[in-house]
């Protein structure tokens, strides 16, 4: 119990074991995320109340085991050891007994009370496996529970489990496990020099099997804690250890076998894989019908999305006509301005990126659901590989074509951190449908028919751009031991859970809403500060006065004060750079969030923008607005899904220096063609 009187419950569980359902479902909306102390890797925690106490439960980083390969394991490992856990859920997918109960195994031997949670036992009755959760309770000596996260009737016996094993402090029976591991070279010789107490929770049993796999942290420990006679004694049983891991690895399984032998019938069927399944996992043709559906979804997220956008069209309408309204009221211009022109189109221009967030965590949620993610992900695995990533992360960069706010949301099926950081830092060079919006336009008002092939070429500048930022940033985001795909067995294809997976996208989105929000509010109103004029002339403003003071700076990467000018303003949104040259070049307005070209100005501008702009220098500013930071929206869904201030500016101002460099090479080649 912890310091606020909350029994504390982790979840511990291999990845795509139901974690994050039951949790959520545990906890609804009340949930905080961070990370954990010194880490990078998400830390997740959420209360409920259940008969009248007080519950706070630790979402566990899914891992494969409890050995010492890597940041999760590590945390999960020390979190266990240091007692702030009352009873540990361990979850298993009952449709993959054999692989998902390795990590019951990994845990046998720990002393801190626990229970078994069979997930998925409706998927695993869809493929006519049945689990007898009455004989593994019997031969485990802990309770287990036959369960459907996404199940609300399901929740009852799990209530209980939990309840009885707090009462009881279960823990798992590991004798007949302790048995096989004394079969090993060295075991017993390492168990018996090992005293009592190394590490609190943890077994002699435990401990001198992960001697033998040679997990290093716990070898230190037990060396530390022994005597110098002992020490010699552990170092030469040590020396004659062969191959640890696959010894051990063979005894926990030949243990699962044992618990399943009379508990789990059909446990060796093999589904058959039907057309679909052949045709998207096919050498050639997988990756052509992984890009369809793709596509198809995002064309299908903007279904769910529209609702959002027409919204946030809505709130963009209104700071006119309220301006207007409040100025005629006798409201200080300042105060008008920051409601109007900060606060409300900022809004609306969250609340239109958010709907596109929206479809998309939605359709591709369901795609999730039913199974065709991580055949998605398997097609795409050795071709992420060359940039250190794992097949996962193909479908930020497609989604990244829609919106950056969507390919960084979409890392959060990525397990290690370095891959998922190293992923949004390459989504960014992917033009979204902003970019899309503004560049063609633009590539057309000034070269014309050539405008095809500046697009061609962004695309493989974009390519080159994701090829030297992976150089850059995966040496020290994702190091050579870590750069591994996924270990993963294909799921079943089953029917949604609409319940579960609507939750899930409302209670993501909020998130979003509110973090995004909270960014774009600040970095809004510092910008228009700057651009602020009580006149309306914006060479009246402190925005005016800067660009003119760097442009001997800006100069040299092929752009005068006003393009540089739209070229921050690119950062807060492709459209918002269009309304900084209108604002520019027609003399008059406020340079805001979301502000597009529109009025009057709409009519004159493009002859303003030709008459003003030399085409090298248009050359620059189109290849500084595509490359530079997608938009704000962007930079807070970084910092949400990265949790890391440090990395989230280091991407932002890469990206920036990057477009700069890129804007100067194309003015030099434009001065060369022009």
């Amino acid at each position: 119990m912890n310091n606020n009187g909350e029994t504390v419950i982790a979840l511990l569980g291999q990845p795509n074991s139901g974690k994050s359902t039951l949790f959520n479902a545990l906890t609804g909306m009340k949930q905080h995320v961070g990370n954990w102390p010194g880490k990078t890797v998400e830390k997740k925690e959420g209360s409920f109340v259940h008969n009248g106490k007080n519950y706070l439960v630790a979402d566990l980083p899914g891992t494969y085991s409890l050995s010492a390969n890597s940041d999760e394991e590590m945390i999960t490992r020390d979190y266990i050891a240091s007692g702030k856990a009352d009873v540990i859920c361990i979850l298993a997918d009952s449709s993959q007994l054999e692989r998902s109960l390795y990590m019951l195994a990994d845990y046998a031997g720990i002393t801190v009370p626990c229970f078994l949670v069979l997930n998925m036992s409706d998927v695993a009755r869809e493929q006519g496996k049945t689990v007898d959760a009455s004989k593994l309770e019997e031969k485990l000596g802990i309770p287990v529970v036959s369960f459907t996260a996404t199940d609300t009737r399901s929740y009852d016996d799990f209530y209980k489990a939990l309840e009885y094993a707090l009462g009881e402090e279960t823990v798992v029976f590991a004798d007949d496990l302790e048995k096989k591991y004394s079969d090993l070279d060295a075991y017993d010789t390492i168990r018996s020099a090992i005293p009592d107490n190394v590490i609190p929770g943890y077994s002699k049993m435990w401990l001198a099997a992960k001697a033998v796999e040679g997990d290093a942290p716990v070898i230190a420990r037990i060396r530390n804690a022994v005597s110098a006679d002992n020490v010699k004694t552990l170092d030469t049983a040590l020396s004659k250890v062969n191959k640890g891991v696959v010894a051990t690895g063979e005894c926990k399984f030949a243990w699962i076998d044992e618990l399943l032998s009379d508990a789990a019938t059909n446990r060796q069927s093999k589904v058959s894989l039907g057309k679909f399944d052949r045709l998207i996992t096919h050498h050639i043709w997988g990756k052509p019908v992984v890009v369809l559906i793709v596509i198809l979804g995002l064309i299908a997220s903007f279904i769910p999305a529209l609702p959002l956008m027409g919204i946030g069209q809505l709130i963009g309408n209104i700071p006119d006509p309220l301006n207007e309204t409040l100025l005629a009221a006798g409201c200080p211009a300042f105060i008008a301005a920051i409601l109007c022109d900060v606060i409300l189109r900022s809004v609306a221009f969250i609340v239109q990126m958010l709907g596109f967030v929206f479809g998309v965590t939605l359709v591709f949620g369901l795609l999730e659901e039913i199974g065709v993610m991580a055949r998605i992900s398997y097609v795409f695995d050795n071709t992420m590989a060359r940039f250190g990533l794992q097949g996962k992360s193909v479908m930020p960069f497609l989604i990244s074509f829609g919106c950056t706010m969507g390919g960084a949301a979409g890392t959060r099926v990525i397990d290690n951190w370095g891959q998922k950081v190293l992923t949004i830092a390459l989504a960014w060079a992917v033009p979204c449908g902003a970019a899309w919006a503004v560049i063609p336009m633009l590539s057309t008002l000034f070269f014309g028919a050539w405008m095809p092939l500046i697009i061609a070429v962004i695309l493989l500048v974009m390519l080159l751009h994701m090829w030297i930022t992976a150089k850059v940033f995966g040496r020290s985001l994702v190091k050579a031991e870590d750069r591994y795909g996924m270990i993963m067995e294909l799921p079943p294809y089953h029917k949604p859970k609409w319940g579960a997976l609507l939750r899930y996208v409302f209670g993501r989105t909020k998130d979003t809403f509110i973090r995004a929000l909270k960014v774009v509010l600040i970095v809004a109103l510092a910008f228009w500060l700057l651009s602020y004029t009580s006149s309306g002339d914006i060479s009246a403003s402190i925005l005016y006065k800067l660009g003119r003071f760097i442009e001997p700076v800006t100069s040299f990467f092929g752009m005068r004060w006003q393009t540089f000018m739209a070229f921050i303003a690119s950062s807060l949104g492709k459209e918002g750079a269009l309304g900084v040259l209108s604002t520019i070049f027609t003399g008059a307005g406020t340079i805001s969030v979301g502000s597009v070209v529109s009025g009057v100005a709409a009519d004159n501008i493009n002859e303003l923008l030709v008459a003003n702009i030399p085409k090298p220098e248009a050359l620059a500013l189109i290849f500084a607005m595509t490359f530079n930071m997608p938009c704000i929206v962007a930079l807070a869904a970084t910092y949400q899904e990265t949790h890391s201030a440090k990395w989230t500016a280091r991407i932002a101002l890469y990206y920036t220096a990057v477009a700069l460099i890129i804007a100067g090479i194309a003015y030099r080649i434009g001065l060369l063609i022009w």
